[in-house]
């Protein structure tokens, strides 16, 4: 492989406005730091090509992920920039990402009139294309009808508060409305101790080839220039807690984690998917005052661990489609599982 070239570093997104949107910041970031402009590369997947199968049966894992990564490998591109909860919990050898701080990882509800969960009507028609947000909203309100949804968040906002809207309400991550300038129709942000977020929601990864970072050069220090820290803990946390359980996209799975006073507080829940029961933990660890020491992360691997111990032991796979019966063993690139839940698709 020729060395890379950071002065023509090719980033490779997908196409959707959020894609592109998230992309260009990361572009921006990487322009500043390696003093060379980036070009933004499009690349389609999977799931941007079937627009209306469900995620579960597209097969969730890596759906937004494989065609990206294939680009980089191929040397198509030379970075890519995914959101966190599509990526499969398994990494690749081959591949290595950072995280820039996150994004409010709360969920938001977007409804007419300005209702939030406690006022929306009897019976009233709540979209999402995420079945974790689906159960954790029946969980709270049972009479609720909730309404299987895809597409763009323009498309899936106008169900809701468009001149022909058949919705009362749709709910999208508000980090994605936040990053498009659009939080003036978020009628509520939902507390996650109501709608817990999927593991990583929020955040991005920003990946490239193992071999091109390696050698400590220019691209290498974007990189480590561009991780964030307490970013880094929290998802490394809530992905610990998916990879433990053995949970796809189609497993009603919420999980939180932040710092909080020198110590990292992880809550996680598992609910059936009609919502009728759910069981949460939370569990915290302290994690010192230096975050880049990799005890830390060996500490925040361990959280997650820990809170999906307690949840399996509590009777979270009578309740959710998990296949985690025993401590995961080692597996193929991009066949882990996957917080993938009601992305943008363009």
């Amino acid at each position: 492989m020729s060395p890379l070239d950071v002065e023509h570093l090719r980033l490779g997104t997908r196409a959707s406005r959020l894609a592109t949107t998230q992309s260009g910041f990361v572009a921006r970031r990487l322009t500043e730091l390696l003093e060379h402009p980036v070009e933004l590369v499009h690349v389609r997947t999977q799931g941007d090509a079937d627009r209306t199968t469900s995620l579960s049966a597209l097969g969730g894992t890596g759906v937004f992920v494989a065609a990206l990564r294939e680009a980089l490998l191929e040397s198509r591109c030379d970075v890519a920039v995914h959101s966190l909860k599509d990526l499969p919990t398994t990494q690749p050898p081959e591949l290595a990402f950072v995280t820039p701080e996150r994004e409010d990882p709360r969920d938001a509800l977007c409804a007419r009139d300005g209702l939030t969960v406690e006022t929306l009507p009897r019976g009233g028609r709540v979209g999402t294309g995420s079945p974790r947000r689906a159960a954790q909203l029946q969980a709270a309100r049972p009479d609720l009808e909730i309404v299987d949804i895809r597409g763009n968040v323009e498309t899936r906002l106008a169900r809701a508060l468009g001149e022909d809207a058949d919705l009362d309400a749709v709910v999208l991550a508000f980090a994605g409305l936040s990053r498009l300038g659009r939080t003036e129709v978020v009628s509520e942000v939902l507390d996650p101790a109501v709608v817990a977020p999927a593991p990583g929601q929020g955040a991005l990864a920003v990946e490239a080839r193992s071999a091109d970072l390696a050698d400590g050069g220019p691209l290498a220090e974007a990189f480590a220039a561009l991780d964030h820290r307490p970013t880094r803990l929290a998802v490394t946390a809530e992905r610990a807690v998916l990879a433990r359980l053995e949970a796809g996209c189609s497993a009603p799975i919420g999980a939180y984690a932040r710092l909080e006073d020198g110590e990292l507080v992880m809550s996680a829940v598992v609910g059936r998917v009609d919502g009728a029961e759910q069981l949460t933990h939370t569990a915290r660890v302290a994690v010192g005052p230096d975050l880049a020491d990799a005890a830390a992360d060996t500490e925040a691997r361990e959280l997650g661990v820990r809170v999906a111990e307690r949840l399996l032991a509590d009777g979270a796979a009578r309740l959710a489609p998990l296949t985690a019966a025993a401590p995961p063993a080692p597996r193929e690139p991009q066949r882990g599982p996957t917080g993938t839940d009601d992305p943008e698709v363009p």
